[in-house]
């Protein structure tokens, strides 16, 4: 048999557990990880010891012992402990990671009874290892890299090694035209608010987690002598890194069309708020042109949000 029968919703069909993996897999598109990026984070325990709390959430976890297995949904209610064993002479990695053993495909469980979801310990890993062993049907969650002799695990012995299953984005574009001219000439290195034009107030997700930061100015106008400067995006309090701006031309007005990009990581903060956008300009005082934007500049600011481990 090739085409599985019978397809889910039809009235008075049975279906296998494996026709639901596969509908989760469908629905995930393949991909597997924690469901959100909040979800399922690995903390040192509240008074640190020999162990590891994992926070409430859920997780897609794709099956590695077959081709058609699917995916599996899997979900922690509350918190749960994972002990650690302290290390001896020798430091130790070990990666904490959400498993799921069904016996359709391996071992020999009984799912009435035993726990076919767990988090275990895979210990000894490599100090660098991001994801479970091969053949493995599970998702990563932290490693835990160990200095010998320790058996207290703190914030700083942990590592997130989430993925999300199918992070979330969101892109928005916005436009600016100037409408009256506006000059910025010699700021001594300073950084100022301009154009003013350039400057958006942008709603951030509560997911955030990066944000791609593009603002193309076209019909920038040179003029005067030569201009040295830079711009940058700032978002909130957060600044971008500096895009040159170099000109070594006569005292003709010329146009150019200037871009300044950044990728930034959202403050916490941010996320679920909402913060301006805008650009900063300084220019160097030992050239003497300057800077215009007028009708014949147009602004565009392309913004795109992405979720990930928080």
């Amino acid at each position: 048999m090739t085409l599985v029968q019978a397809p889910l919703l039809t009235n008075g069909a049975t279906h296998s557990a494996q026709t639901f993996r596969m509908m989760v897999s469908g629905l995930a598109r393949g991909g597997e990880g924690i469901a959100e990026g909040t979800h399922l984070k690995v903390a040192p325990l509240t008074t640190p010891g020999a162990g590891v709390v994992v926070g409430e959430g859920a997780a897609v976890i794709r099956g590695k012992a077959a081709l058609w297995q699917g995916s599996y949904s899997a979900y922690n209610i509350g918190t749960e402990t994972v002990a650690v064993s302290p290390t001896g002479a020798t430091p130790r990695s070990d990666l904490i990671v959400l498993r799921v053993t069904d016996p359709e495909y391996e071992g020999g469980l009984d799912p009435t009874k035993d726990k076919i979801n767990t988090f275990e310990v895979i210990p000894n890993v490599s100090p660098t290892t991001t994801t479970p062993p091969a053949g493995i049907t599970g998702i990563a969650l932290a490693r835990i890299d160990l200095p010998a002799r320790t058996g207290t695990i703190t914030a700083g012995l942990i590592t997130d090694v989430r993925r999300v299953a199918n992070p979330r984005r969101e892109r928005t574009l916005y436009t600016a035209y100037p409408r009256t001219p506006s000059e910025l000439k010699k700021t001594d290195d300073k950084y100022m608010n301009w154009p003013n034009e350039a400057r958006w107030m942008v709603q951030v997700p509560e997911w955030a987690q990066k944000a791609a930061i593009i603002v193309t100015i076209a019909g920038l106008r040179f003029e005067g002598s030569d201009v040295f400067g830079a711009m940058q995006i700032c978002l909130g309090t957060r600044e971008g890194e500096d895009t040159i701006l170099d000109d070594d031309q006569t005292p003709d007005v010329r146009r150019t069309t200037a871009v300044i990009a950044d990728s930034m990581w959202v403050l916490p903060e941010f996320r679920g708020t909402t913060q301006p956008l805008f650009l900063q300009t300084q220019l160097n005082p030992h050239h003497t042109g300057w800077l215009q934007v007028d009708e014949g500049t147009s602004i565009v600011c392309d913004v795109e949000f992405t979720e990930g481990p928080v």
